[in-house]
């Protein structure tokens, strides 16, 4: 069902793991997809590619969220091949699982530079460039919910991403932009299953009462329904999207 046609959607960080999923599935409702990617060039046109031989829209951008300079003209470039931009959803994010007390001055500079800045950044460039009556969605973590040893640092990024979301909610209401952020749970992808035994992601998985960990298209799905016009009477809030685990 085509429930975004003519809506253009900018997704960060989609070259691969839910991003790219995303990407796929707003293409499928009818969006134009706009893919960018920070390094992954062949990745990212890969998904490029499987959306057009789909019949689907879309064209590959590169930027790194953590630099303003590259976002401004991450919009400008999506608007100049697009005419617009309704919906950003911003997916790009590091995970680095260390105890605070082993955390390096450069793992923390760099996991708040491209979670907590690079979101800054597309919100800031969002709040001029995007279209009225726009949407954006932001990427927080269910881990927020829960206490778990070598997070710390992940969460306190998330943590502020929640508290842009709601305060930026606030303040593009008058231009009709809703402003959401939604949680995954654990979820099958390179960032999450790297480094994981078995053991870990079993345990994790029965933290769930479906016992089982999520796939991108479960994340997915509820991506495109926040991008539709059905759900713009939801905004500032935080949807949890884990499968029960919290």
């Amino acid at each position: 069902m085509n429930t975004l046609n003519g809506k253009v959607i900018l997704v960060t960080g989609s070259s691969r793991g839910i991003g790219a999923t995303i990407a796929h599935k707003l293409a499928a409702a009818g969006a134009k997809v706009v893919v960018n990617y920070a390094g992954s060039k062949d990745a990212a046109e890969q998904v490029v590619s499987d959306i057009k031989n789909a019949g689907g829209e879309a064209i590959a951008l590169q930027a790194d969220v953590s630099k303003s300079v590259e976002v401004k003209q991450l919009f400008d470039d999506a608007i100049a091949h697009f005419g617009k931009v309704d919906v950003l959803v911003n997916n790009a994010g590091i995970m680095i699982n260390k105890l605070i007390k082993d955390t390096t001055d450069d793992e923390f500079d760099r996991i708040f530079n491209i979670n907590v800045k690079g979101t800054f950044n597309t919100l800031r460039e969002a709040a001029t460039k995007l279209a009225d009556q726009g949407t954006i969605i932001n990427f927080s973590t269910s881990v927020n919910r829960l206490m778990l040893p070598t997070y710390g640092t992940y969460v306190a990024t998330k943590s502020a991403v929640e508290q842009l979301t709601r305060v930026f909610a606030k303040e593009m209401g008058t231009r009709g932009i809703n402003v959401n952020s939604v949680s995954p749970g654990p979820t099958n992808t390179e960032l999450f299953t790297t480094g994981k035994s078995e053991e870990v992601i079993s345990r994790l998985a029965a933290l769930s009462p479906f016992n089982r960990i999520g796939e991108p298209t479960d994340i997915a799905d509820v991506v495109v329904f926040l991008a539709s016009d059905a759900a713009k009477w939801i905004s500032a809030q935080n949807i949890g999207v884990n499968g029960g685990m919290a």
